[in-house]
């Protein structure tokens, strides 16, 4: 799979992004692989993992969200 800058369309910002520059972007730029990088270092590294993996990760950041 090849690398696609974080400025391009197929990257999506956190909604839940602080003021500034430390934002989360994510895509899904292959088949079965969400991305995602750093919005403060777009260039830098891109953390891949499969849709089953990001969405347990969220699920269980919501649950401490609401439990926390």
């Amino acid at each position: 799979m090849a690398d696609v800058p974080a400025g391009s369309s197929s990257w999506q910002k956190s909604s839940y992004c602080a003021q500034g520059e430390a934002c989360v972007n994510v895509a899904t730029l292959a088949p079965g692989t969400v991305c995602l990088t750093e919005s403060g270092d777009p260039t830098g590294a891109i953390l891949r993992t499969t849709p089953a993996a990001w969405a347990a990760l969220v699920r269980t950041l919501k649950e401490r969200r609401t439990h926390g």
